[in-house]
């Protein structure tokens, strides 16, 4: 499935697809990677799927503080652009941290992909099938 690749890269990992929207201020824990509501899933490296990121200005600064911590997603996916996390996303690299792909691809095709299941994502923005699907993603 083509994305539009904003922030481009490549990477590999297991999807975590969420149905609801996210706010990384206070929906994640930038010290542990886990989801403070539901069941706690983490999303370090997970190629986290959200139908779209809501939230403060501040979710820009959880994201790097992820990065920082090696507990960021392996990508991520969203439904509709954000850039204040992509902002987070651009000053890990000038910082020389770890930075990751930030893709926008509509929610209805995010439904496409099943949480566990392995995708690849290409510098173009390409997300296909990795041909594996794992329990669902609890590091």
């Amino acid at each position: 499935m083509k994305a539009l690749a904003l922030l481009p890269g490549s990477t590999r990992g297991p999807v975590l697809r969420l149905d609801r929207p996210l706010s990384f201020w206070g929906g994640v824990d930038p010290a542990s990677g886990r989801l403070l509501s539901g069941p706690g899933e983490s999303i370090a490296g997970a190629v986290l799927m959200v139908p779209e990121a809501i939230g403060s200005s501040s979710s820009g600064a959880v994201l790097l503080e992820l990065l920082r911590n090696g507990m960021a997603p392996a990508a991520l996916v969203l439904g509709r652009i954000d850039a204040i996390l992509g902002l987070g996303i651009l000053a890990a690299g000038e910082m020389g941290w770890p930075t990751i792909p930030l893709v926008i691809l509509a929610a209805a095709d995010q439904t496409r992909f099943e949480t566990g299941e392995m995708v690849e994502i290409d510098s173009t923005g390409l997300i296909e099938p990795a041909g594996m699907v794992l329990p669902t993603h609890r590091p």
